[in-house]
């Protein structure tokens, strides 16, 4: 018997869960953003600074999963990707958090950040008032958008984050017993 066949390719996915569960993370990132996008850019349901916030774990993830992936499809050693796959985790579970946080907002049970619901605008400054009312664009963190199923675009950060972090949880208790 061969050490080929003995020792199967760690490149494969079914073979290397660090590789299989960062390309998993990276990817389900990948597509939340792009779905993001989508919402802000197509259907113009644009995002509140909470929605922006919980975009900075999906900015982190992209790379940082394509960077284990790689790792771990290259042999790089365990305690690495443990440390990769524990990151993406804790980023995910933060940012679960910070989902929760927002969906308890828009449902009223506390309130949100001075910057969703603070001052529109500086009156102070000279024009027309009329003319400042029309360019402004108020999007509150304690209204929602859009739902689907009654849930909102916060909720889904939630459990999209969820999965992420118990992908990234399974890749490092996978790893650690390999």
């Amino acid at each position: 018997m061969t050490t080929a066949t003995a020792h199967p390719s760690h490149a494969s996915t079914t073979g290397n869960p660090a590789l299989t569960s960062a390309l998993a993370i990276a990817a389900i990132a990948t597509a939340t953003l792009a779905g993001a996008w989508f919402f802000q850019l197509v259907l113009e349901i644009l995002p509140c600074p909470l929605c922006l916030e919980q975009r900075y774990a999906y900015y982190l993830a992209v790379p940082l999963g394509a960077l284990v992936a790689f790792a771990a499809g290259r042999g790089a050693p365990r305690p690495v990707l443990l440390a990769g796959l524990a990151i993406l985790g804790l980023a995910a579970l933060a940012n679960a958090g910070l989902g929760t946080y927002h969906a308890g907002v828009e449902w009223g049970f506390w309130q949100g950040p001075t910057d969703c619901s603070g001052p529109v605008m500086d009156f102070s400054k000279a024009g027309s008032l009329l003319e400042q009312l029309d360019k402004v664009k108020v999007v509150r963190c304690d209204e929602v958008q859009w739902r689907f199923l009654g849930i909102s675009l916060a909720g889904y950060n939630v459990l999209i984050s969820l999965l992420m972090a118990a992908l990234a949880g399974w890749g490092v208790a996978k790893t650690a017993r390999a």
